[in-house]
């Protein structure tokens, strides 16, 4: 294909994501995206694990504080996803100054989303923890841990939304680098001002959650060098801007299905939360900690789909069928034994796993089953993960979106609530978790193979592509 001109009129090289061999290109992708993602999971898991010697009512409130974090997140790496999809589409089509209009779109709605936690960490925070507990320590802690996050939530969005425009592009070292700044940085100071170290002040969790948007906020800073500083394929800028209404759609049309996706997470915690806690707050202890250590398990395969989304993205609007389905049949083997090793290491280490986090001798009675049983859905979950990548990629996120609410809502917590008072035992209501999984997966293959039937299979070689490519003009 013969090279494009950007808007300034200058020769734009072919994008590695249409020439490159898909299994090195995979690799050279996703293994710095794993690395970023990895180290934005550690936010929060260090926090737990600091917190912890604090004493178990800080380690409870942080696992109440957990799930807004996660709302956060949602947003923040849903809109994200939004803009990635698109851009990815614009440049495999050769819409450079497209693709720099959803950037400067991207940037904006980011700051507008940041506003709502920001609102929420100022006047709902204390609401919200009291909602949950009312031992006066768990919510004092609960509620100073997130006003903090919340308040001071700007850079992790602004961070996010940095790195989904160097993934666009296939940059990924960048965006590796930009989520490492902030982790080394939270890793730190947390100890330091949890505990009054080297003559700071003795913080306590508002030290944890200091240090936390700390990080955040000098990774946003380093981000906004990289991609300001940096020539890039996409540009950053302001000049004329003004809101664009299809271009909005075009981000929120992935976007807005992510969000719901990874939102529903976070409803799916607070009801686990309320189930639990009729247990104990041990139990929901526990659960917090499992979902933050499953998190970092995760991040391998989140690295390898969220480099295999720009690849087929790029390739989809490239109308590249050939390319688009190696590269998918690459990622769903590399997720399943990615997966499979990170179920081996929980089922052997559960012990090694919670003391970690100064666990008691009753907080291992609980976490030994939850360490045990829930992992046992991770490899069953890779496939059902790769083929909402798919759907993402192609412009259909309602899909991703209406897997989750399978997974997380209609089938797991019914399960876990039917266990709880019919069983009545912690461990009962881990099996919940592989029972939806397994829902997950039937759902998923057969959304699969109807998208394929409808917008893959279909799919033209680039000479003989058709104008207009479905899902790509927004």
């Amino acid at each position: 294909m013969e090279n494009k001109d950007n808007a300034m009129g200058q020769p734009v090289q072919p994008n590695k994501m249409g020439v490159l061999p898909e299994g090195r290109l995979l690799f050279s992708m996703g293994v710095p995206l794993a690395l970023s993602m990895l180290t934005q999971a550690l936010y929060n898991i260090v926090d737990s694990v600091f917190v912890s010697y604090i004493g178990e009512n800080a380690l409870t409130a942080v696992s109440l504080a957990y799930p807004i974090f996660m709302l956060m997140i949602a947003v923040a790496v849903g809109t994200g996803v939004g803009i990635n999809s698109l851009i990815s589409r614009k440049l495999g089509a050769g819409r450079h100054a497209e693709a720099e209009l959803a950037a400067s779109n991207g940037f904006f709605v980011m700051l507008l989303s940041s506003l709502v936690f920001v609102l929420f960490g100022i006047f709902g925070a204390k609401s919200f923890i009291s909602a949950y507990t009312d031992v006066p320590e768990t919510a004092a802690y609960g509620s100073t841990y997130l006003s903090i996050i919340c308040t001071y939530c700007v850079g992790l969005f602004i961070q996010v939304f940095c790195e989904r425009i160097m993934q666009s592009q296939g940059k990924n070292l960048y965006a590796m680098l930009m989520q490492l700044v902030g982790a080394v940085v939270n890793i730190i100071f947390d100890p330091i001002l949890i505990f009054g170290l080297f003559g700071f002040p003795e913080l306590g969790i508002a030290g944890a959650a200091i240090a936390t948007v700390g990080g955040q906020t000098i990774a946003m800073l380093f981000s906004l060098i990289v991609i300001l500083g940096k020539k890039n394929e996409v540009r950053l800028t302001f000049r004329k801007f003004r809101p664009d209404g299809p271009i909005l759609l075009g981000i929120y049309e992935v976007g807005l299905p992510t969000i719901v996706l990874q939102a529903i997470g976070t409803i799916m915690t607070l009801v686990m939360n309320a189930i639990l806690i009729a247990f104990s707050e041990t139990a929901v202890a526990v659960f917090g900690v499992y979902f933050k250590v499953q998190s970092v398990a995760l991040m391998p395969l989140f690295g390898v789909t969220n480099a295999s989304l720009s690849i087929i993205a790029y390739n989809y609007g490239a109308c590249n069928r050939k390319r688009m389905m190696r590269t998918w049949k690459l990622t769903v083997v590399t997720g399943v034994v990615l997966m499979a090793i990170m179920t081996a290491l929980f089922l052997i280490l559960p012990d090694q796993i919670l003391a970690l986090f100064n666990a008691s001798e009753d907080m291992l009675s609980i976490g030994r089953s939850a360490m045990t049983i829930i992992p046992i859905s991770l490899t069953i979950s890779a496939v059902s993960i790769c083929c909402s990548m798919m759907f993402q990629a192609i412009g259909k996120g309602a899909y991703s979106m209406y897997i989750s609410l399978a997974r997380q809502l209609v089938v797991l917590v019914p399960v876990a609530w039917l266990l709880a008072h019919f069983v009545g035992t912690v461990s009962a209501v881990w099996w919940a978790f592989p029972i939806a999984e397994v829902f997950s997966l039937i759902i998923s293959t057969l959304l699969f193979v109807y998208v394929y039937n409808q917008r893959i299979r279909t799919l033209q070689p680039v000479d003989a592509a058709p104008a207009a490519i479905p899902g790509l003009d927004r």
